[in-house]
């Protein structure tokens, strides 16, 4: 299926079937959506659904997790009219910032790091990242924007497994994924022939999509 190709028939979540398989290993995510951005109809259509939940919310800027947040986190700042905020990895700020240490969905310790001259009580944030697993990582970027007075208006991302992590996630804040309801199972199990499986069902192929001309 060529990845520039549109769909025929837009059903909510087509550009799924656009991620692409994990061919390194187990110590990387299973599934890679950013295959999904190379389309520009799946990109600005899963956009739109992740930023669906909070239209009547106020949001006065949107942060990003490092790295693959920072695409999905952009996107849905300049289609809300808002600034973009990003949450960076250890080492990569050289301006005042605040640290917080996470577990990685690998088991690997990091920190991330937030620059202290942008939040404020009272601002509202929306923090984007690509996949939530374990999600130490996002409870990381939670606990760096809280302690700097701002509120986390609620969690945007692709998927959001649930995890001991990914539940308490959902349980306390706001938040918006692109995982249907039949396919969060998959999701959760992380199993790629049932996930695909689960497209077929819900009418999610490549069969749904037209070639550019």
């Amino acid at each position: 299926m060529d990845v520039l190709a549109l769909a025929a028939e837009k059903k909510k979540g087509w550009y799924l079937s656009l991620m692409a398989p994990n061919t390194k290993g187990p110590m990387f995510a299973w599934l890679d959506p950013s295959r999904l951005y190379c389309n520009s109809q799946a990109f600005a259509d899963c956009v739109e659904d992740l930023l669906s939940p909070f239209q009547k919310d106020s949001i006065d800027l949107v942060a990003g997790v490092d790295a693959m947040g920072f695409i999905l986190g952009a996107s849905l700042a300049t289609t809300l009219g808002k600034g973009f905020l990003t949450i960076r990895k250890e080492g990569h700020l050289c301006v005042p910032s605040q640290r917080q240490n996470y577990k990685h969905y690998t088991g690997k310790e990091g920190t991330l790091e937030l620059r202290e001259d942008v939040l404020k009580p009272g601002l509202r944030v929306l923090i984007v990242d690509q996949w939530i697993e374990t999600g130490g990582t996002m409870k990381a970027a939670i606990q760096l924007v809280e302690r700097q007075g701002a509120t986390v208006a609620g969690v945007a991302t692709v998927a959001i497994e649930n995890t001991e992590g990914g539940k308490w996630i959902k349980e306390h804040y706001r938040f918006s994924h692109c995982i249907p309801e039949l396919l969060q199972s998959h999701i959760d199990g992380q199993d790629l022939n049932a996930f695909l499986q689960g497209l077929q069902q819900k009418n999610l192929t490549k069969n749904n999509f037209i070639e550019v001309q």
